[in-house]
């Protein structure tokens, strides 16, 4: 799925601003290879200017593609469907909509919108539910629900989705249940549709390290250990110990202004008592740097980049 700016304009209208979406599946149904794909133009409020959606089934010989088309314009809706099966003519059909019966629509495009909003925030409101057209081109109703956090592979990693129930009811009755799972970035990570083999599933891992959750997962399973137990961990653990106590005891041997900087420092703390320890030891170990660059006794470069030309350092008011 893809969400960017895109300018939209009909001849003789005014152009407007608004958000392209964009979604693209691939797999099998059914072992035979199937997409599908949308392309809608949706306002800032949600409101459907135009959208697409074409569903292809490459059966042979004869390959079968479905394609919804909608558009808005002031008095309502048209929305047309073509069925190309093979080399037959194709077969459409178009109705219209009146606006009266348009009021809070929801198309596929701005649900999309929607739930990744949603899934950003974390949040649902109670009793969610829109006026949409399913894939029919029909009038019907759509509800959300929100099913929370829950941990799920993508690729060979695992992370934490939030997970929204997406329900289309007919006026027939019969309902369609769609499970989304986001990451927290908003990217749509699993597509189900309850009570149908169809599964759609983020394969790009890279989205999950954009994210912040990267978490890849083992080939094998971990085994708890206890390492007081364990007898060759238990000794690597204590030698380790003594290392690091031997080294720490050396270098305050060797440093005795260490002792003297932190009993001045726990002092001044304990004494004043900030509201804000961490920026009261900035100002206080602030005071005890030597004057001048810290790498100028040495000759050691500085770790830090040089300053891009016109820009001031860092530590410049």
């Amino acid at each position: 799925m893809a969400a960017q700016w895109a300018p939209y304009q009909r001849e003789g209208e005014p152009m407007q601003s608004c958000v392209l979406v964009q979604t693209r599946f691939r797999g099998k149904r059914d072992g035979v290879p199937a997409s599908s794909t949308l392309k809608a133009y949706v306002t800032w409020q949600l409101e459907t200017l135009e959208q697409e959606e074409q569903e292809c089934l490459e059966l042979r010989p004869y390959p079968t593609e479905k394609t919804t088309h909608i558009v808005s314009h002031e008095h309502g809706m048209t929305v047309t469907k073509t069925l190309q099966e093979g080399e037959a003519e194709p077969e459409c059909q178009s109705f219209h909509y009146s606006q009266a019966k348009l009021r809070g629509l929801l198309l596929e495009g701005a649900s999309l919108l929607l739930l990744r909003v949603l899934a950003r925030r974390q949040t649902m409101p109670p009793d969610l539910v829109f006026p949409a057209i399913n894939t029919e081109g029909d009038l019907c109703t759509c509800s959300y629900s929100a099913l929370g956090i829950q941990r799920q592979a993508v690729g060979s990693a695992e992370t934490e989705v939030f997970v929204i129930e997406r329900a289309v009811h007919t006026s027939t009755g019969a309902s369609t249940v769609w499970h989304s799972s986001f990451l927290p970035n908003g990217h749509l990570a699993q597509l189900m549709q309850i009570g149908s083999p169809v599964l759609m599933l983020l394969q790009d891992e890279s989205i999950l390290i954009s994210s912040g959750r990267f978490e890849p997962q083992l080939p094998f399973p971990k085994e708890p250990r206890d390492w007081e137990e364990d007898i060759q961990l238990c000794s690597c653990f204590l030698d380790r110990k003594e290392e690091l106590q031997l080294s720490h005891a050396a270098y305050l041997q060797q440093h005795p202004e260490v002792r003297a900087l932190l009993s001045d420092f726990l002092r001044a703390l304990l004494l004043q008592q900030p509201q804000d320890p961490i920026s009261f030891a900035a100002e206080f170990f602030a005071y005890q740097r030597p004057t001048g660059t810290p790498f100028s006794s040495t000759g050691a470069t500085s770790p830090l980049p040089n300053s891009p030309p016109g820009h001031p350092p860092a530590d410049s008011k």
